[in-house]
């Protein structure tokens, strides 16, 4: 019915859709996985490696835009002051499907009300350093 030089043509200009598609796709999915990167919150390890800031509660990767919820108890102006993290927007005040709050210290799981004890050190040039020392289900002991 069809010459097949016609079906040689077909073939070759489907095949070579396929693959401007592929590229494209490709092209744009390293777009948005450099994008999602760029807005992660990052970090130097002690090894002077690059890492993302995680949520001490759920491990979550950090947007540059997530804020933590803590407390951070008086008095203000000492250098070593107990503070109580209550997790990231993941996490707090209610968990996302799939996210499960745990404490770094001791592995037990948190509950929502539940909370990190930490203390908050305040260096000089407004450098902050915070250790986790417990949870409230350890506390409950």
């Amino acid at each position: 019915m069809f010459d097949p030089v016609v079906w040689i043509g077909l073939a070759v200009a489907f095949a070579l859709i396929v693959f401007a598609l592929r590229l494209f796709w490709q092209r744009n999915h390293n777009q948005q996985t450099e994008n999602q990167q760029n807005n992660l919150r990052t970090q130097k390890d002690e090894k002077g490696n690059i890492d993302f800031v995680r949520c001490p509660v759920c491990n979550t990767p950090l947007a540059k835009t997530d804020n933590l919820s803590s407390k951070v108890f008086r008095p203000m102006d000492t250098p070593d002051q107990r503070m109580i993290v209550m997790g990231c927007p993941h996490c707090y005040p209610t968990a996302e499907p799939g996210i499960k709050r745990s404490c770094p210290v001791c592995g037990k799981t948190i509950p929502t009300d539940g909370y990190l004890v930490a203390r908050l050190f305040n260096h000089a040039h407004n450098k902050k350093h915070v250790i986790i020392t417990s949870c409230s289900e350890e506390q409950k002991r």
